[in-house]
């Protein structure tokens, strides 16, 4: 072999691991932005395609569709950002609101829910379809509010030590079949995603605008949060991501670009995101699933260092989700069942 073959030849070897180094460093780059201003007092709009927009800063990401008559609007970030968040939205349109669509019971995605209510129209919220269900007790005053059944029914009673959830933020309307549908001059899917990050959760697709809002079944900066007290579990996170990626999401060019999609927080992601997201939650669990087969200790796997190779991009030693939480959710998710995969 001549030494110029050699050289190509060992250049080749290297480029696995320079594209992987590329996409690390990308992926800080982005994490990097993304994190700036994302602290509660500070927001952030930005267009993201079509007639959907993205504000950041609230807590969890809030995602605002505007329609020719009036808005809907996709989560509403945090108690404390209600004001902020109501003063952003009208100046993204001066059009009332006439749904706000919660993913998640997660105070940081439905605190604003009932300040931002108010602000919108009864008369436009009615009109939401057919599988509407009307919450007994609940008033109708505003915009209506619509989440799985198992969202009103956790906000209802929080269990354990939780606090309550003060009944402003619940959901006015529900349903409980797959998925659901709502017209605001585009059509607005709603898709229930069952026992993924809880039991509750939805990702909703604006299909003209081609834009995806997913809630916390998608934070790109982190291992993701598996509530077992809400019915949570890392199979299901799996299932849901697979069916956004193989089901709604369309790429334009190189698996890049395409269906746009709002994460929990952070930056705009697209396929290629959310699939290398997923497969990394696959080979997670397909690690330590491996280990608990061998009839390894809790504390045995940890040292094995199941996340290893992942942990710059979505790993945390400190704050309220650390990848050891994330590590023994997974843990526990997959003793429960003796017959693993």
């Amino acid at each position: 072999m001549s030494q110029r073959v050699s050289r190509v030849f060992d250049i080749a070897r290297l480029l696995p691991f320079i594209s992987l180094l590329i996409f690390a460093l990308a992926c800080g780059v982005s994490a990097a932005f993304a994190q700036h201003g994302q602290g509660l007092g500070e927001l952030h709009v930005q267009q993201v395609q079509g007639r959907v927009y993205m504000i950041s800063g609230a807590g969890g990401n809030v995602t605002v569709q505007v329609g020719d008559e009036a808005l809907a609007i996709v989560d509403t970030g945090t108690a404390e950002m209600s004001n902020k968040v109501l003063a952003a939205i009208q100046n993204i349109s001066n059009k009332p609101i006439a749904f706000i669509i919660n993913t998640s019971g997660d105070e940081d995605h439905t605190g604003g829910n009932s300040a931002i209510a108010r602000a919108g129209s009864k008369e436009l919220s009615g009109a939401a379809g057919d599988q509407t269900i009307d919450v007994a007790g609940q008033s109708r005053e505003g915009a209506s509010i619509v989440a799985h059944i198992n969202v009103l029914n956790r906000m209802i009673d929080p269990g354990g030590k939780r606090a309550a959830i003060p009944k402003g933020n619940w959901p006015t309307d529900t349903y409980d079949t797959s998925n659901w549908k709502i017209f605001n001059d585009e059509a607005i899917v709603i898709y229930h995603a069952p026992a993924a990050h809880t039991d509750g959760d939805s990702f909703v697709f604006f299909r003209r605008s081609d834009v995806v809002s997913a809630g916390e079944l998608f934070v790109p900066s982190r291992f993701p949060i598996v509530d077992e007290e809400k019915g949570g579990n890392i199979d299901g996170i799996i299932d849901a991501l697979t069916a956004l990626i193989d089901d709604v999401l369309v790429p334009r060019e190189n698996e890049e670009g395409g269906t746009i999609v709002i994460p929990g927080r952070g930056r705009l992601c697209d396929r290629t995101d959310v699939t290398n997201y997923r497969d990394m939650l696959a080979i997670v669990r397909g690690r330590i699933a491996d280990l608990v087969k061998k009839g390894k200790t809790l504390k045995e796997v940890k040292d094995s260092k199941p996340t290893f190779g992942f942990d710059g991009l979505y790993g945390a030693d400190s704050g309220p989700w650390t990848t050891d939480m994330f590590v023994e959710a997974v843990y526990r998710d997959l003793t429960k069942d003796k017959n693993h995969k």
